[in-house]
């Protein structure tokens, strides 16, 4: 599934996106998740701004 997304935002508009991945704790088992998100190039450090808190 990755390189159909990766291949979508080559191509056209999609050069205005990117993709974020963050990693999220839990505070229950402490294990790390990752969190994947599709945003347009202005609001990347919003996402990860709003992934830390």
């Amino acid at each position: 599934m990755a390189k159909k997304v990766v291949a979508t935002l080559k191509t056209g508009k999609g050069k205005e996106y990117s993709k974020v991945i963050t990693a999220v704790k839990s505070p229950k088992t402490g294990a790390y998740t990752f969190k994947e998100l599709i945003v347009h190039n202005d609001h990347v450090k919003d996402a990860i701004n709003e992934a830390k808190a």
